[in-house]
């Protein structure tokens, strides 16, 4: 888990996980009513107050992480987990229509497949990103490469 390849471009993807995670996560302490505990109360998730502060913080910590290379494959694990219960409690709605096991439905002007598909959009991104990751590790520029096979980093053009 802590060995990574030595792919180069492997950046560009810690690059945009880690930098869209650590955004929202700060923006879940800065608009609290309309990015944390708020959209999480209208959505339906339980104890609000508590997810929205406990999301918030492992998007900044481990947004940090990806965009370090640091355990990058341990940091993106709590991510995919954000990213699927996103996905099952706000877009699931959609594609069906209706608020389901206690998740509400916002209003849109049409529901379904196609309109999932729009609005999960982000969501879909940082989650293949996020098993992207998981796959490769932190590639060439990482600080799991560097400090983890520091032998490798020498034979690596």
């Amino acid at each position: 888990m802590l060995k990574t390849d030595n792919d180069k471009t492997t950046i560009l993807i810690r690059f945009l996980v880690g930098s869209v995670f650590l955004f929202e996560g700060i923006q879940k302490f800065i608009y609290p009513g309309l990015r944390g505990a708020g959209r999480f109360e209208r959505i339906g998730i339980p104890f609000p107050e508590f997810s929205g502060v406990f999301v918030g913080s492992f998007e900044i910590v481990c947004g940090l992480l990806v965009l370090a290379g640091l355990l990058t494959r341990y940091a993106v694990i709590p991510l995919i987990i954000i990213m699927i219960t996103a996905i099952i409690t706000t877009k699931i709605p959609i594609l069906l229509g209706y608020g389901f096991w206690g998740f509400s439905l916002r209003e849109l002007d049409t529901y379904g497949f196609l309109s999932m598909m729009h609005e999960s959009r982000n969501d879909l991104a940082m989650l293949i990103g996020s098993i992207f990751l998981l796959i490769k590790g932190g590639g060439y520029w990482s600080a799991d490469l560097k400090w983890f096979q520091p032998d490798r980093t020498h034979k690596l053009t």
